[in-house]
């Protein structure tokens, strides 16, 4: 897999599984009468703290888990498992999945003076589909400080972008109705459904359960 390819995988990953825009209405629902300043504030501590979490799992996700035993065969197949089932709740589920938060993470966070930290940072941008994708697409690299370079700057890139977007949250929920965010979260599925299975055939094949042809 060439560079260009390893940061268009990266990109396609995060940007399914993070869902800027997606999240980006979801701050503005959290962040009702909040002044601009404020959301400001808001803004760039979740963004900061999640880019640190998922750097944390691109860089040393996979040396963690290969310290316990764990065959990159094994991760791409579970990770493409987890990233599915992500997937099938976006395609299917738009208004209860993963850019949602159930009724008592919505009043915990309504209670909240600061939402950076928990919800926001994680789950909401740094969830499960996210650390897990990028320590899949980090694992592709196989230890090339080149590709991992090109990874941690697909990672800073993509939350860049959605750092702007919460910049301009309200009025993304002003002119972007419910309709148009359930179609955007289905497409990013089926996107995030074609890598999940491509991910799962790779490890099913470099496992050599079936055996090789």
């Amino acid at each position: 897999m060439t560079y260009s390819e390893s940061a268009l995988v990266a990109f396609s990953t995060l940007i399914a599984t993070i869902g800027p825009l997606e999240t980006a209405v979801l701050f503005a629902a959290l962040t009702p009468g909040v002044t601009r300043e404020r959301r400001r504030q808001i803004a760039i501590k979740a963004i900061l703290i999640a880019t640190g979490i998922l750097l944390f799992f691109t860089l040393l996700g996979g040396p963690i888990f290969r310290q316990l035993g764990v065959t990159l065969a094994a991760l791409q197949a579970a990770g493409g498992v987890l990233l599915l089932l992500i997937a099938l709740d976006m395609i299917f589920m738009p208004d209860t999945g993963m850019f949602t938060l159930s009724k008592d993470e919505t009043r915990e966070a309504e209670r909240k003076d600061d939402i950076s930290v928990v919800p926001l940072a994680t789950p909401i941008i740094a969830g499960p589909g996210a650390m897990g994708g990028v320590v899949l697409v980090a694992a592709k690299a196989d230890g090339d400080p080149m590709g991992l370079a090109v990874i941690v700057g697909t990672v800073l890139f993509t939350m860049a972008l959605t750092l702007l977007l919460f910049f301009g949250a309200g009025q993304i929920r002003h002119y972007m109705s419910d309709t148009a965010i359930n179609v955007i979260t289905r497409v990013m599925g089926i996107i995030l459904a074609a890598l999940a299975m491509q991910y799962l055939f790779n490890g099913i094949e470099q496992s050599g359960l079936f055996g090789r042809h």
